[in-house]
């Protein structure tokens, strides 16, 4: 049986960062806070949130300046979406593209509406 995004996230809730950090949120923010979480011998800082009609994952490797690799993005999006929901990464237009975290990667889902995609049969 396929699992919901909020039981992944009640699962999820036992790497949330919590205390007087910056970064620190409680279970009863729901989808917005910090999560610091082991994955495959890496580490990995996480940020999530559902403002502006967005699901938005946020991903930065915790141990080193690198990029997070496509098996950890996967991972990660698998740990916290719902076993039925699609995601993307975006590839704004040049004009548009902003870099305000370096080796930080983002995945997104729209909260209100399905995200379109192609067949299956092209993916």
């Amino acid at each position: 049986m396929p699992r919901t995004a909020l039981e992944k996230l009640m699962r999820a809730n036992r790497w949330r960062v919590r205390g007087d950090s910056r970064a620190a949120s409680e279970d009863t923010d729901g989808w917005n806070g910090s999560f610091i979480v082991p994955l495959d011998g890496e580490v990995y800082f996480v940020m999530i949130s559902d403002g502006g009609g967005w699901k938005h994952l946020s991903v930065t490797n915790a141990q080193k300046k690198a990029y997070p690799t496509w098996t950890a993005m996967s991972r990660l999006k698998d740990l916290f979406f719902a076993d039925d929901e699609w995601a993307c990464q975006y590839f704004p237009a040049k004009d548009d593209y902003v870099n305000d975290h370096p080796f930080c990667l983002h995945i997104w889902a729209p909260l209100d509406e399905p995200l379109p995609h192609p067949s299956i049969a092209l993916v």
